[in-house]
């Protein structure tokens, strides 16, 4: 499942630069399928939605640092945990019930953003 940040966040910044997928965006800050991905153009989501990678989309939050739930692999494919959670000084990057996905499924979502 993917990993969200709870009002808790104090907006320190620190879990940002170490998602390995750019999944993690300050509050307001509109966010990009291509930021830090190989995705370019128009491109079909594991979903079957379909999206331009450049365009911009909404903000998931406009006070507090969000993750993009269709970004985050909870570091799958990089890391042995979630770097956002091991770096959050106060414990606000948690499992997302609503975004529950297998670790098949996390790595065919890092695999389909980095084509190595």
């Amino acid at each position: 499942m993917a990993i969200k940040i709870t009002d808790e966040c104090i907006n320190c910044g620190a879990c940002e630069p170490e998602c390995p997928n750019t999944a993690i965006y300050e509050g307001a800050d509109d966010w990009r399928y291509a930021d830090g991905t190989d995705l370019e153009g128009n491109i079909v989501l594991p979903d079957g939605k379909e999206v331009n990678a450049e365009e911009a989309q909404e903000p998931v939050s406009d006070e507090l640092y969000y993750i993009v739930a269709d970004k985050c692999t909870e570091c799958l494919g990089f890391h042995e945990e979630p770097q956002c959670a091991a770096v959050c000084p106060v414990d606000c990057c948690v499992p997302d019930e609503e975004h529950e996905e297998t670790e098949e499924e996390l790595l065919g979502k890092q695999s389909f953003m980095h084509k190595e």
